[in-house]
């Protein structure tokens, strides 16, 4: 039987720690729940599968940008995790369907997929899907301007245009 799966809210905050902390990305429900908006506001979204108990089965998380090279948006998923105990049992696979649904109704006109270059049975997974590897992606860590961790504010033409609504 599929998963039932749902777009993911700032209530799930503590579930979605937990997993994304299995993925190997430590987080606390109170850091999801302080960026959840700024998050959010920036194009990126979560869809979840539920478990039993109130438990979550995993999670996706994606991004939607525009960029000057494509006609269309991209749509990214940014991180995927299937609760290890339920892995092959088709959770990856309803996660991704809905993320990929989700992003083309956004408009997107292709999906690309971040992942550790460590994760070789995530590599044959998303093969699996029909994903290929199109290009390198190369990471520098940078030192923030501000010491703390707190999320950056909505778009100053994001906020501008709400307020002109208002």
């Amino acid at each position: 039987m599929a998963p039932a799966i749902r777009q993911a809210t700032v209530r799930d905050a503590a579930e979605l720690a937990r997993l994304l902390t299995q993925l190997g990305h430590p987080t606390d429900a109170a850091r999801i729940e302080a960026f959840w908006d700024a998050w959010a506001a920036e194009g990126n979204a979560a869809y979840v599968a539920e478990g039993e108990g109130g438990a979550l089965a995993g999670v996706i998380t994606t991004h939607r940008m525009l960029v000057l090279h494509r006609p269309h948006p991209v749509g990214r998923v940014t991180s995927l995790v299937v609760e290890e105990s339920l892995r092959g049992q088709g959770i990856g696979r309803a996660l991704m369907a809905a993320a990929e649904r989700a992003l083309r109704e956004a408009g997107c006109g292709l999906v690309e997929i971040t992942s550790n270059v460590k994760r070789a049975d995530a590599h044959a997974f998303y093969e699996s899907l029909g994903y290929e590897r199109t290009s390198v992606r190369m990471a520098r860590a940078v030192t923030p301007p501000s010491a703390h961790a707190a999320p950056p504010p909505a778009s100053t033409a994001a906020s501008r245009d709400r307020a002109a609504r208002s």
